[in-house]
């Protein structure tokens, strides 16, 4: 598993909490920060609520890509 930096420094750039992105999600702080630890897969699921919440494409979300802009619809 790999430990998601940019989940943290989108976090932190948002000025917001692990528990305030747990609740945005519905799930704990203590689940959210296994999540950004990388010791816990992130469902697909979360990971497009996670991208909507930061307006950033899936690809920088994880790491493949460092150009943030979503894609047209």
């Amino acid at each position: 598993m790999r430990k998601y930096e940019r989940l943290r420094n989108l976090r932190e750039d948002s000025d917001m909490t692990q528990a305030q992105v747990g609740k945005y999600l519905h799930i704990t702080q203590r689940s959210y920060a296994h999540y950004e630890a990388g010791t816990r897969e992130i469902p697909i699921e979360i990971l497009i609520e996670l991208a909507n919440l930061y307006q950033v494409n899936l690809d920088y979300l994880v790491g493949r890509t460092n150009i943030k802009d979503r894609l047209p619809m």
